[in-house]
């Protein structure tokens, strides 16, 4: 059979009518077993994500202070990515998301031994970021470049992503929301506790599932193959782009909307004020219930974009979404900055969440659409880098500006939407560069599109093409 032919049969097959469905990914057992564990577990990771900010803002109510804490728990997902991306691409990828889940399981045990005894301090918290910091550096980009091994499809792939994203903002939806009552009843500790028993089930799915093992590949040394990741990654412009943009993105809206929103839960209970008032809203638990519930207003529009992005039947115009939802996420973080009503908060918070979730899924879908199969572990470890890595020097930036930008003996509400209403103008400011280079990574990605046969018109014509000179 001529190379032509090859090359038409499996062209035809790729664009086959894609299958329907919003869970069609599913009929996979393994990513079925997945999704069963992980939708539990990411519940509980969203209580413990919620009840370390309202802890320290309890402690310390001090901006500064959030943003020192999450970056503590995010910075070795910038520092470790490119070390972490190459073991992703040697290692046995199930065996590596067990360890780390067991390893975040008892990080969370530790984090309630420590609140359910009171003894708990914020340097303590500190530490425990960084230690679960590091297992996320090995566990994102191990999750997401284990999709393929789970979901043996590609054509459902993109589903696979999008019903990842539903999960986590299911789980944002409720994880704060049952964290903030948590919090009110019975304190932060239960929440950690809950959140360590959670990581019981997604351990059980991984070790129950059959995976096919991979082929075996020879590997060099540690520096050569971080150093043809990093090549890949910057020489392939749509990956270069995408990469930066989420960056961009991670580094100035995201952290500061999600560092700076204890500030407001406080503020529409009336104790944004320094002194008595702060006191009250905190310790009567109205600060933290509403915390909770404006955490999972975000988680609700969120959700509203995976699903719509779980219904897409392919990849193409991703691209252009992007760019809408950059647009939509920084409009919402400046009308949200200037809100002192909660009800129009709770508003405008679903379309922040709906644009941020709408743009990094996209590109999530995009990266492992384009990547190369033996180099998928070091470019979802880049993504991760882009994802998490940027937020801890954003969620730095925004604690202090905030605190630098809220006047002498002002509510510190003041300072909060100051550095919402900057970092929302780089927002757009990226959106527009992004938007500028859409047509050229449009003519990059066209070709691969095309020979993937993700383009069907396009791919039934080489194929009927080849199926002349087969005849002739």
């Amino acid at each position: 059979m001529s190379d032509s032919s090859v090359g038409a049969s499996s062209v035809t097959e790729a664009v086959e009518e894609p299958r329907v469905g919003v869970f069609r990914a599913l009929r996979h057992r393994n990513y079925k077993l997945f999704f069963a564990g992980q939708i539990v577990s990411l519940v509980g990771s969203w209580l413990t994500l919620t009840a370390t900010s309202w802890l320290v803002w309890r402690l310390t109510h001090s901006a500064t202070m959030l943003g020192v804490v999450a970056f503590s728990g995010q910075i070795m997902m910038f520092a470790l990515p490119p070390i972490a991306g190459v073991w992703v691409d040697r290692l046995n990828r199930q065996k590596l998301l067990v360890i780390t889940q067991t390893l975040a399981m008892l990080e969370s045990f530790a984090l309630a031994y420590l609140a359910l005894k009171h003894i708990i301090t914020v340097p303590e918290i500190i530490g425990l970021n960084l230690f679960q910091g590091t297992i996320n550096a090995f566990d994102m980009p191990g999750r997401q470049a284990f999709l393929v091994e789970m979901v043996t499809d590609r054509a459902d792939l993109a589903n696979a992503i999008a019903l990842n994203s539903i999960m986590v903002h299911f789980a944002r939806l409720l994880g704060p929301a049952i964290a903030g009552f948590l919090i009110w009843w019975v304190g932060e500790g239960l929440c950690f506790t809950i959140d360590g028993i959670s990581y019981i089930g997604v351990i059980a799915a991984l070790l129950a599932m059959r995976i096919a093992p991979r082929p075996r590949r020879p590997t060099r040394s540690m520096t050569t193959e971080m150093k043809e990741g990093f090549h890949y990654v910057w020489h392939f412009l749509p990956i270069r782009v995408l990469l930066l943009t989420m960056a961009a993105i991670s580094l100035t809206g995201m952290p500061a909307l999600s560092v700076l929103m204890p500030i407001y839960a406080a503020h529409f209970v009336g104790g944004a004020m320094s002194g008595a008032g702060v006191e009250l809203s905190v310790n009567s638990g109205a600060g933290a219930q509403i915390f909770g519930v404006l955490g999972a207003a975000s988680g609700l529009g969120a959700l509203t974009a995976a699903y719509f992005l779980a219904r897409r039947k392919t990849v193409v115009g991703l691209g252009r979404l992007i760019a809408i939802a950059a647009y939509v996420f920084s409009a919402a973080l400046i009308a949200f900055s200037q809100s002192r009503a909660l009800w129009l908060s709770l508003l405008l918070v679903p379309v922040a969440g709906w644009g941020a979730i709408s743009l990094f899924a996209s590109c999530n879908t995009l990266l492992q659409t384009l990547a190369d199969e033996d180099k998928r572990g070091r470019v979802m470890a880049f993504f991760g880098m882009a994802f998490v890595g940027m937020t801890p020097f954003g969620s730095l930036i925004a604690g202090e500006l905030a605190s630098r930008l809220t006047p002498h003996g002002a509510e510190p509400i003041v300072g909060a939407s100051r550095t919402l209403l900057l970092e929302a103008g780089i927002c757009i400011l990226t959106a527009t560069a992004y938007l500028k280079m859409l047509p050229v990574i449009r003519r990059v990605i066209r070709p691969i599109y095309i020979k993937k046969g993700i383009l069907p018109a396009i791919a039934d014509g080489l194929a009927a093409s080849a199926q002349v000179a087969r005849e002739e």
